[in-house]
């Protein structure tokens, strides 16, 4: 399983809104050939960590592609560009961000190009909630804890509520 999160929280001068942007983002990565199977709803949390920054809006696919997971990574900052993402310090404001958060049962080596799992995967409620959702059974495959599990010790304060 490859799963893919989405996230936006500032509109898009082309696709409009943060949630906009994200269904816009599903649409051109698969148009570039990954293809969507399932996602999540879409889900509205504060920015983490705490900001006075507009809400987020998140949501998690399983896609399918030909990709190594190198390429996969490269193609998802391609599309961010695209969508007029500039990286100038963590945690910014964001018209897109897409991550790799797990391709299949890969754990990457050390300072290894994707870090797979997705190294704060199993700490965000905007991630967890949406993957619980997606594929509760899905295993983090170094801790073998559940999506489901993990999301049920989130720690207090994280949360992220289904927009739909």
């Amino acid at each position: 399983m490859i799963l893919i999160a989405l996230g936006a929280n500032l509109a898009s001068q082309v696709y409009g809104s943060p949630l906009q942007t994200c269904e816009a983002a599903l649409t051109a990565l698969a148009a570039r050939g990954v293809r969507v199977v399932r996602r999540s709803r879409w889900y509205e949390s504060d920015a983490v960590p705490p900001s006075d920054q507009p809400p987020f809006v998140n949501g998690v696919a399983e896609v399918t592609t030909s990709l190594s997971p190198a390429d996969l990574l490269a193609l998802l900052h391609r599309v961010e560009r695209e969508f007029g993402r500039t990286r100038r310090q963590r945690n910014e404001a964001r018209v897109i961000d897409l991550d790799l958060l797990a391709y299949g049962d890969r754990v990457s080596a050390a300072r290894e190009v994707p870090e797979l799992p997705h190294p704060r995967l199993a700490d965000r409620a905007f991630v967890l909630l949406p993957l619980a959702e997606l594929a509760p059974d899905w295993r983090h495959p170094a801790s073998g804890q559940t999506a489901a599990a993990m999301a049920a010790r989130l720690p207090p304060g994280q949360t992220a509520a289904p927009l739909e």
